[in-house]
């Protein structure tokens, strides 16, 4: 009975032993896998004035819902509720287990402002919502290239891995950047840096450069599905009608150790994911953002943050469906009434319905857009983009396969020859099977 006992024990020693024998893993510093991935979205708070946490629940909910881990809160100097909305914020993210961290508008603050930002971040930077990457409170900005991070971190009692927006990745090398943990790149549409327009499809040029300037450093890639606005200030278009699915695809080869979609709900600029939320102050947009849902990109992007998480090379589907998206109006449209003009990269346009079918087996789509002929086409399994040529009037999609109808709806807008004012900005819609 004795020797049992004593072999019992050291068999139940044994098993355990492999465990106890684990080398001790630094999770601050461990090298990023698959797991470490990743995926925030840009939130402007200059626009929620009027909040309250249940506004802020509600758009986290519906964030994680896709696989969004954190917002990146967007906020300016000159905001008497920015204090208020950053608290109600981190206060609805440690409610739902979201996490958010605060991205420095430098449209606003100043390399002056060093106290005011160390200050924010000392309150934050060990709060239970703040966002942490590599064992520090990631903090980013947008521009304030030249703003040096180093006395930041020396008067904040919590480590900071910060990830200023860097206009152009050569700026690593200044004094300045080198005091930062990376970069964050604002080039998510077809550009030539800045603002300018050029011709698609959008490429990973940008990204390239960035990724080899950084040698090593964390790059947060930048993923947007549109750029359309219409101010006195900005009055352009960014040529990215299929970049909804074509970001997405180059994101999954490059893998970048963060990604920022851009944005959660930037009205102004069209580029918004979010809900059209009603307690957001109008700046003037909903002149071509109020009716325009976007919501169904969410429904497109979560099979790709999925697989950009997991290290899958293609999302992966389980639900016939399809997401559309298309402007209210062709590009040669005249809007009299409209005295800013049209926007600038309009020309570049093509005057087009697009379709992402996101299809478990191969299937036939048929688009009839207005009074043009239906146009079938062929479409494989998995995710992918097509367009057709707009016609006005009523919008029509249907997905067969083996002679069989298995999606059928039409678009939530029909296109108009005419408008009061120019909308550059699409309707996004869905249209699942029972």
């Amino acid at each position: 009975m004795i020797w049992n006992t004593i072999i019992q024990f050291a068999l139940v020693v044994l098993s355990i032993l492999p465990v106890w024998g684990l080398p001790a893993v630094d999770v601050d510093h461990a090298e990023p896998q698959a797991s470490d991935k990743y995926v925030f979205a840009h939130f402007m708070v200059g626009i929620v004035e009027n909040y309250q946490v249940d506004d802020w629940i509600a758009d986290m909910k519906a964030a994680q819902a896709i696989g969004i881990d954190a917002f990146a809160l967007n906020c300016a100097s000159i905001d008497k509720y920015t204090p208020t909305q950053l608290a109600l914020a981190y206060q609805a993210a440690q409610q739902v287990g979201f996490k958010v961290f605060i991205s420095f508008d430098f449209a606003y603050w100043t390399n002056g402002d060093t106290a005011k930002i160390t200050a924010y971040m000392q309150q934050y930077a060990n709060h239970p919502a703040q966002m942490q990457y590599k064992g520090g409170a990631v903090v980013s900005t947008f521009v304030g290239d030249s703003f040096n991070w180093g006395p930041v971190k020396q008067g904040t009692s919590h480590a900071i891995h910060a990830l200023p927006h860097l206009q152009d990745p050569a700026e690593v090398s200044s004094n300045n950047a080198r005091s930062a943990d990376g970069a964050f790149s604002w080039y998510a549409w077809p550009t030539d840096g800045g603002n300018s327009i050029i011709q698609g499809p959008m490429t990973t040029i940008w990204d390239d450069r960035y990724v080899k300037d950084l040698a090593g450093a964390t790059y947060m890639a930048p993923v947007s599905p549109w750029f359309a606005t219409h101010f006195n200030s900005k009055n352009w278009v960014f040529i990215c009608e299929n970049l909804p699915t074509l970001r997405w695809e180059q994101m999954l080869t490059l893998r970048p150790s963060l990604i920022e979609i851009i944005s959660w709900n930037d009205y102004g600029e069209s580029h918004y994911i979010g809900p059209y939320s009603a307690n957001h102050s109008d700046d003037g947009s909903s002149k071509w953002a109020k009716g325009m849902p976007h919501d169904a990109w969410r429904d497109l992007y979560q099979p790709y943050i999925a697989a950009y998480k997991s290290g899958a090379s293609t999302p992966r589907v389980d639900k016939d469906s399809l997401v559309y998206w298309y402007r209210p109006t062709p590009k040669g449209v005249s809007c009299p009434e409209d005295n800013l003009g049209p926007p600038n990269g309009i020309n570049m346009l093509s005057d087009s319905i697009f379709v992402a079918t996101m299809l478990t087996s191969p299937a036939t789509l048929t688009v009839t857009s207005g009074s043009n002929a239906p146009v079938k086409i062929d479409v494989p399994a998995g995710i992918v983009t097509s367009n057709v040529s707009m016609g006005v009037g009523t919008q029509t999609f249907t997905v067969s396969r083996n002679g069989q109808t298995i999606l059928s709806g039409q678009g939530g807008m029909a296109v108009q020859s005419q408008s009061k004012y120019y909308n550059f900005n699409v309707y996004v819609g869905k249209i699942s099977g029972a």
